[in-house]
């Protein structure tokens, strides 16, 4: 499967336009992207901003949709038409998050054979389906931040669905319960992607529950409902801070970040941060640090990778969580 280069921008797209080149752009409120090897043909027509279809011919590899930027656990609803032969098609959910760098799938349907590269993980259940769950790292690649090397998440549906509903937020943290992090999320887009020299066509249309986060920048450029990001000062014996900043917020949730900062003239082994969540509050994921606790007080302990900082160096955390987004309160820093 491939992973999404630095792409052209492009203008705002009008409806029945047709992309048969890589770039990214806005249709109506919501992001588009189409991406390809440059191997075989693919072209992606833009319905509207929720709608698009695709056809390809003796293709290397592309990946086309429309969606959010950013993404969010936002639950979708979508439905579709594949028709495919040779090589392999999905129909996913399909994004990257940053720190750490990822990319996921959801795989709703598909022809051919998904790839099962890297480690199967186990299985969730959810929307009436049943996901095996594997990760697999990708190693000096492209990604959304140049050739690296990073982590790919997938949930493979074991009966493919043409229709149906994507409750994102379930593939979060059945991903997060096996270690499976995402960070802060980029774009998140519902995808036909094909390799492997086949063809075809299919036709696309999403459509999302609850209130849609902002679509044309990252909500830090913008004020949050929820107040400035705070800077509070470091609490316990350490030479550290730690500032908490809104990220996203929807119905029934938010997501939210923390940079922990070594402030003193010395380096830092490791970092405590300790917050009190409003009531209703309950984190639902956690990356790059160790919770204990999911509602009211609450500590975060340094993962394994990111305990150690120089002087004036700094690290983040971030989380998912249920309930209306708010500043958590009591925000302490501690450092060994």
């Amino acid at each position: 499967m491939a992973a999404a280069l630095t792409l052209l921008p492009g203008a705002a797209a009008n409806a029945a336009t047709s992309i048969c080149s890589s770039q990214t752009g806005t249709s109506g409120s919501n992001y588009y992207q189409m991406w390809t090897n440059g191997t075989g043909s693919a072209c992606m027509t833009l319905n509207s901003g929720t709608s698009y279809s695709t056809t390809w011919s003796g293709v290397g590899d592309f990946v086309d949709g429309v969606g959010w930027n950013p993404g969010s656990n936002k639950t979708i609803s979508f439905s579709s038409s594949l028709n495919a032969s040779g090589g392999t098609t999905l129909v996913s959910l399909y994004g990257w998050s940053t720190n750490p760098l990822v990319e996921y799938y959801v795989e709703e349907n598909y022809s051919g054979s998904p790839n099962t590269a890297g480690t199967y993980e186990g299985q969730v259940t959810s929307d009436g389906g049943t996901y095996n769950i594997y990760e697999h790292q990708q190693v000096n690649q492209p990604s959304i931040q140049g050739t690296t090397t990073f982590e790919q998440y997938l949930a493979i549906r074991t009966s493919p669905t043409s229709s149906g509903t994507i409750t994102t937020q379930n593939f979060i943290n059945a991903w997060a319960s096996h270690g499976m992090n995402l960070g802060t999320l980029n774009y998140q887009i519902l995808a036909t992607e094909a390799w492997g020299g086949g063809s075809g066509n299919d036709s696309v249309s999403v459509s999302t529950s609850g209130t849609t986060p902002p679509t044309t920048s990252a909500p830090t450029t913008s004020t949050p409902t929820t107040g400035a990001p705070t800077t509070p000062a470091g609490g316990g014996s350490g030479a550290c801070t730690a500032t908490y900043t809104p990220v996203n917020s929807w119905t029934g949730g938010y997501q939210a970040t923390v940079t922990v900062a070594d402030s003193g003239s010395a380096a830092i082994t490791g970092w405590t941060v300790k917050l009190t969540l409003a009531g209703g509050q309950t984190i639902s994921s956690l990356w790059n640090g160790v919770n204990s606790g999911t509602s009211g007080s609450i500590s975060v302990q340094n993962a394994s990778y990111n305990g150690a900082l120089s002087a004036g160096g700094s690290t983040t955390f971030g989380y998912t969580a249920n309930g209306t987004a708010s500043t958590p309160t009591g925000i302490s820093c501690s450092s060994t």
